[in-house]
């Protein structure tokens, strides 16, 4: 299911492919080392792989592994209104009751993996010296790519955090456990997205592209809540020249993989340790982590049946084991909820694809305001609500139906949270999703704690962000 084996030629860069040790791999591992350069072309190819080995994470349950975008839906969708554990039990069960713990070992997890992801993008850059000038851009445009993609990620969920645009010596931790502005973050994503839109073209799918690129620094100015024109003209350029369409039946988005909808996803084999996921399979039931997490929540199966049109069975199930619970249904192992090898499955994970392109069109079109009745914005809009079978003639859109549209056509996909943050509802939202279910929300829940280890490894020297 996956076309590109990201294990190529790793052994020659087994120095730096390792996902445990330290957040940026300190010291020795982060280091300037032998491990760290490259002599040819061909090895530097093997450490762009090295990147996307990196987002696609390790299949495995220790709790010293990176995971990376495995446990994603953890801080991303499961504080939001829209999933939740099966039981309330467990670490997991800090996410849906906004009790997180700065000890929560899945926190640590994700901000350890990404800042190990940029790592390998910063070796990559260190070493463009020994690309040919036919193929210079391309590394630099995927690896600046990759670098921006982790910063966004890991700016959006903690804030201000350390800034690593370059390998570190062992004498560098002021760098390493110093934050620094969420505004200089964004300065570095938006250069390196910048510089990955002038070097990329359309090739990849599993690998970073220009329309990967042009679509993420949308979607950064939109988070900015600025650069509206710029955005626009981002997303049309992606809907004009990237050959990007939607796909007719809505389930083949996730199960016909590499389909014309996929701007970006990480791939995934079936049925190998190095290559596989098994979140598909902890969405489901028990898989010895877990007691079952990212379950629909009332509120998202009540969205889901009024807003959905026939997206809905094709987004949620009942739980054929507990009635009364209900089970995400875009990711079932290899297409196939009774797989009889769940945990190691090969279900691509969906990180850019056209429909949202579609909507965030709408948004920037909408540039902040409560509604907008642009011819533009409404075609974009009625191609996504038509191929949900919703062929009513749209004529004006306002901010709360474009959330509702994007919550139900990216369900489940880690956009909800980050979606009510940038449309300025998440206090409302979160705050009355959580009085309904006695949960604890607090406005300081929007940013996840800097893990304690990460503290405790700085001296003291990094600050907890309020309410942790």
């Amino acid at each position: 299911m996956k076309r590109l084996k990201y294990i190529i030629l790793l052994i020659l860069v087994t120095g730096i492919s390792s996902c445990e040790g330290d957040f940026l791999e300190p010291v020795p591992t982060a280091a300037i080392s032998e491990p760290t350069f490259y002599s040819n072309e061909e090895e530097l190819l093997s450490g762009v792989l090295n990147m996307y080995d990196g987002i696609q994470g390790v299949n495995d349950t220790r709790s010293d592994s990176n995971h990376a975008i495995q446990v994603e839906f953890y801080v991303t969708e499961m504080r939001s209104d829209n999933t939740r554990t099966k039981s309330s039990e467990g670490e997991a069960a800090q996410f849906e009751s906004f009790t997180i713990e700065s000890n929560n070992g899945i926190v640590d997890d994700y901000y350890r993996s990404f800042y190990n992801i940029i790592f390998r993008a910063n070796v990559v850059l260190e070493n463009l010296g020994v690309a040919s000038n036919e193929n210079r851009a391309q590394i630099e445009g995927e690896a600046k790519f990759v670098r921006a993609y982790a910063y966004f990620n890991l700016v959006r969920l903690f804030g201000d955090i350390p800034l690593v645009d370059r390998l570190i010596k062992p004498s560098d931790r002021d760098i390493q456990f110093t934050r620094v502005s969420s505004a200089t973050i964004y300065d570095l994503i938006i250069a390196d997205l910048q510089t990955a839109v002038a070097g990329l073209d359309n090739t990849y799918k599993n690998r970073a592209s220009k329309a990967a690129a042009q679509a993420l620094l949308a979607k950064v100015y939109l988070t900015q809540n600025t650069n509206y024109v710029e955005a626009q003209q981002l997303l049309e350029s992606v809907i004009n020249e990237g050959g990007f369409s939607l796909e007719a039946n809505f389930n083949d988005v996730f199960y016909s993989e590499g389909n014309n909808e996929i701007i970006f996803a990480i791939g995934y084999f079936p049925g190998t340790a190095d290559d596989s996921q098994n979140f598909s399979a902890e969405w489901l039931n028990a898989v010895g982590r877990t007691s079952g997490v990212n379950y629909v929540t009332t509120e998202g199966r009540a969205a889901l049946d009024a807003l959905g049109g026939n997206r809905t069975a094709f987004s949620y199930r009942q739980d054929p084991e507990q009635p009364t619970q209900y089970q995400v249904a875009k990711y079932f192992p290899n297409g196939d909820p009774d797989s009889s090898n769940r945990t190691q499955a090969g279900n691509d994970w969906i990180v850019l694809r056209y429909a949202d392109v579609l909507l965030m069109h709408v948004e920037a079109i909408m540039a902040g305001g409560n509604s907008t009745s642009v011819q533009a914005a409404l075609d974009s809009f009625q191609l996504v609500r038509n191929r949900a079978g919703l062929t009513d003639i749209v004529t004006s859109i306002s901010k709360e139906e474009l959330l509702d549209e994007r919550r139900v056509e990216l369900a489940f996909e880690n956009h909800r949270l980050f979606d009510l943050i940038r449309f300025n509802m998440a206090q409302d939202v979160l705050s009355a999703f959580s009085a309904a279910n006695g949960h604890g929300y607090s406005s300081t829940d929007l940013l996840l704690p800097i893990p304690q280890r990460e503290i405790g490894l700085s001296n003291g020297a990094l600050r907890q962000n309020p309410g942790y």
